[in-house]
């Protein structure tokens, strides 16, 4: 299942690829950053923001979910949203 939100995310979390069987269009060993969505981690899924600045659903389990000081985590969204 994978569905779309367009709105910009409020709590920036980052996890990295360790799957994609299944999802082609994910990249083993990226960082990609994450939206907290509480529905959809109750069903064992995460909000994952891609390359085009959209948020698409994946199953958790494609992912290991990476926690970095707030200094870090605003560079790194600098960044994404520069590129």
């Amino acid at each position: 299942m994978i569905i779309v939100m367009s709105h910009p995310p409020e709590n920036s979390m980052f996890a990295i690829c360790v799957v994609n069987a299944g999802y082609e269009d994910l990249q083993i060993w990226k960082l990609y950053q994450i939206i907290d969505d509480p529905l959809a981690a109750s069903e064992d899924y995460l909000r994952v923001v891609d390359e085009s600045g959209e948020d698409y659903l994946y199953p958790a389990s494609r992912f290991v979910v990476v926690r970095f000081p707030k200094v870090i985590e605003e560079r790194l969204l600098a960044f994404s949203n520069a590129s």
